[in-house]
Order: C-alpha cells, then sequence, then structure tokens
C-alpha cells in the first residue's frame, strides 16, 4: 500500500478516537466514531451539512445543557437576582461576556482558518488527557489563538 493510497484524514479521525478512549473524553470519542462511520458509509454524502449546521447545533445544545437548572428551578429566581449585587457575580458576568466573545472570535477563526481546527482538537484532547482539563476548550482556544494572531480586529 502507498501514501497515496492511504486516507488519511479517516487516520486522524482513528487516532482521534483513539485519543479519546484513552483520555476517557465521552464527547470526542462519540464525535469521531460518528465521523468514522460517516466518512467509511454512504452518510458521507451528509457531510456538507454537517459542517453547515453541526456547530450551531451544538451551540445550542449545549447553550439547553448550561439553562437547565435556570428552568428546572434548580437556581431560583431569587438567586439570579442576587447575582447582580454580588462582586463575585459580577465578576462571573464580565467573564461569561468575555469567553462568549472569545468563543464569538474562535467560531470566525475556525471557519476562516479550518487547517488550524486539527490543532486545536489535539491540543484540547491533549489537556484533557494530560492535565485531567475537561473538553470545552476548541472554541476558547481558537478565540485566544486569533486575538494571538492578530485576525478579527
Amino acid at each position: 500500500m502507498t501514501l497515496s493510497n492511504l486516507d488519511l484524514n479517516l487516520i486522524v479521525l482513528i487516532v482521534l478516537l483513539a485519543c479519546g478512549v484513552f483520555s476517557h473524553n465521552t464527547a470526542v470519542t462519540i464525535a469521531a466514531a460518528v465521523l468514522i462511520v460517516f466518512r467509511i458509509t454512504p452518510l458521507s454524502e451528509y457531510f456538507p451539512l454537517l459542517q453547515q449546521h453541526g456547530l450551531n447545533i451544538g451551540i445550542i445544545i449545549l447553550t439547553i445543557g448550561v439553562l437547565t437548572p435556570i428552568a428546572s428551578g434548580k437556581i431560583p429566581g431569587d438567586e439570579i437576582l442576587k447575582s447582580f449585587f454580588n462582586w463575585k457575580s459580577l465578576f462571573a458576568i464580565a467573564i461569561g461576556v468575555f469567553v462568549a466573545w472569545l468563543g464569538g472570535r474562535g467560531v470566525q477563526l475556525m471557519s476562516n482558518q479550518p487547517n488550524i481546527v486539527a490543532g486545536l482538537l489535539i491540543g484540547t484532547v491533549a489537556g484533557v488527557a494530560l492535565l485531567r482539563g475537561v473538553p470545552v476548550g476548541p472554541l476558547i482556544a481558537a478565540g485566544i489563538l486569533s486575538l494571538i494572531i492578530g485576525l478579527g480586529q
């Protein structure tokens, strides 16, 4: 088998799958497995649809998860109102605004320069595996990277 016969994209997905399994990163493991299935079956015709809508659908699901404690009443309404009168909560609000802005820059950078996505994912998986991190970093990492390289000013 020659190098030209290898499907390097499939190999990268398999490596990401292995990294996800090794690091106990369920999100990366499931994502890589699903994409491998798409890649090796006729479902591959849906890649343009996944690329166009996948990130937005994921952000919607993440937002639902974040808002669920408010909707369920686990965080009472009076606690939400108190957050506007506590310095720690005000600081948390400011950081939340900053991180959301970073995430927006990250989406823009990842859209404009898809060649960096692999590095961001490898860094996230490494952070989970080696530093016991949490796999929420690619968009924020891309936002920080966009600040460092000065894009989207």
